[in-house]
C-alpha cells in the first residue's frame, strides 16, 4: 500500500482536501492504485487542539508517509500569537523536518482561462513555466536575526546565507526537470549587490556545465520580475533562492488570471517505500477565512496538486494526465469557480466543480 497523509489544516483546506479525497479514492478504485490515507492536524487547528501548530506525532507520520497533501493553513484568528506558534511555523518545520529544499511551481494558462488573466490574451496565451524555489535556507532560515536595541533605537537584522551543496542540489532539480521540458533554465539572483548571489551564480554555472543539452542564462531579480509580466513566453525554469522565490512565483501565479488554479510540489533527495521522490503536494492559495465554510472555494489546484503527487511520488503519469484532461474538459464546457466566473459561464461551488472532474475522468477511464 501506498501512504498518503492528509493534512487538511484551516479555512478553505478542508473543503478542497475533502474534493481531493474523493477524487483520489475514484482514482485508486478504477486504476487500483494501491492508496492508503491517513489524516493529521496542521496549522491553526493543531494549535487549538494541541497548543502547537505541528505536533512531535504529526511531524513524524508525515516523515513516514510515502506522500504529503496538504490544504492551506493560517488566518486573521492566529495573527497575534508567538511567531514560533503562529500557523505557518507548521510549513517551515514540515519542510525542513522532512528535507523539501525544492518548491516547484507551474504556472500554466489553459485555453479556456486566457480571458481571465489581467494581461492581454497574446501574452499569456501559451505559458508554461515552472519556479523552482530553494525552500530550507537562505534569509528566512539563516543566522543571526533578531530585533535589538542600537543607538537608542530598535533595528531588525536577518541573514542571508547560502552554502555550495544547498545551491548545487537546487540547480541539479531544475536542470533535470528542464531535461524533460524545454530545455532552459533561467537562474535568478541578484549578484550585482549581493555575496551570497556571487556565490550562487558560480555554483549554478558549475553544475551547468554537466548539462550541455540545457540552455543556461542569468537575470537580476528586478529584471526578471519586469520580464515575467512584459514576455513570460520567454521562461521554461527559474531557478532562483528562497525569498526571490517567494515573491516571484505568486507574481508567475498571478499570469494565468487565479491563484486558485495553482498547483505545486515540495520534494526533497530522500525516495519513498515506490523508490521516487517523497514529497508534499499543496495549492499555491491561502487558507482564504473569509470564504471558508460557504462552499465557493476553487479545487482546481488542489487536485491539479494531487496530479502533481500522482506523476511525482507515485509514478502513475497516465492518472496524473486523466485529472489536467478532466480539468480542461470541465472548462471548455464553461464551468467556473467564482474567482475564475467571466460572463456567460456557468457558475459552481467547490462540491460540485470537484463531481464534474470526477464524473469526465471516470468517463475517459
Amino acid at each position: 500500500m501506498t501512504d498518503i497523509m492528509i493534512l487538511p489544516g484551516d479555512g478553505i483546506g478542508k473543503e478542497v482536501m475533502e474534493e481531493a479525497r474523493r477524487l483520489l479514492e475514484t482514482l485508486d478504485r478504477e486504476m487500483k492504485l494501491g492508496l492508503h490515507f491517513s489524516y493529521g492536524l496542521v496549522g491553526g487547528c493543531s494549535y487549538e487542539a494541541h497548543g502547537t501548530p505541528l505536533t512531535s506525532e504529526v511531524l513524524d507520520q508525515a516523515q513516514k508517509a510515502d506522500a504529503i497533501l496538504l490544504g492551506a493553513v493560517g488566518g486573521p484568528k492566529w495573527e497575534n500569537l508567538p511567531h514560533h506558534l503562529k500557523p505557518e511555523k507548521a510549513l517551515l518545520a514540515l519542510r525542513k523536518g522532512n528535507g523539501f529544499f525544492a518548491n516547484l511551481r507551474p504556472a500554466k494558462v489553459y485555453g479556456p482561462l486566457v480571458r481571465a488573466s489581467s494581461l492581454k490574451e497574446d501574452v499569456i496565451t501559451g505559458i508554461d513555466l515552472m519556479v523552482v524555489r530553494e525552500l530550507t535556507g537562505g534569509i528566512y532560515f539563516g543566522d543571526p536575526r533578531g530585533i535589538e536595541t542600537h543607538k537608542g533605537e530598535k533595528r531588525g537584522y536577518n541573514t542571508l546565507v547560502y552554502s555550495e551543496h544547498e545551491v548545487e542540489r537546487i540547480a541539479r532539480t531544475a536542470f533535470d526537470l528542464a531535461r524533460s521540458r524545454q530545455k532552459k533554465v533561467t537562474s535568478v539572483d541578484k549578484a550585482n549587490v549581493l555575496e551570497s548571489s556571487v556565490l550562487w551564480r558560480e555554483v549554478v554555472n558549475r553544475v551547468a556545465g554537466a548539462y550541455p543539452d540545457v540552455q543556461c542564462q542569468h537575470m537580476y531579480v528586478d529584471n526578471c520580475a519586469m520580464q515575467l509580466i512584459r514576455y513570460p513566453k520567454q521562461f521554461d525554469v527559474v531557478v532562483t533562492g528562497n525569498l526571490f522565490g517567494d515573491i516571484l512565483s505568486d507574481a508567475a501565479a498571478m499570469l494565468t488570471g487565479s491563484i486558485g488554479m495553482l498547483p505545486s510540489a515540495s520534494v526533497g533527495e530522500a525516495k519513498n517505500s515506490l523508490g521516487r521522490s517523497r514529497g508534499m503536494y499543496e495549492p499555491v492559495h491561502g487558507s482564504a477565512p473569509d470564504i471558508a465554510g460557504q462552499g465557493v472555494a476553487n479545487p482546481l489546484a488542489t487536485l491539479l496538486s494531487c496530479g502533481m503527487m500522482l506523476k511525482y511520488s507515485l509514478g502513475q503519469d497516465r492518472a496524473a494526465s486523466l485529472i489536467e484532461q478532466a480539468i480542461v474538459t470541465v472548462l471548455n464546457e464553461g464551468y467556473r469557480t467564482a474567482d475564475i466566473m467571466e460572463e456567460g459561464m456557468k457558475k459552481v461551488g467547490t462540491q460540485k466543480m470537484g463531481q464534474l472532474v470526477e464524473r469526465e475522468i471516470l468517463e475517459l477511464l
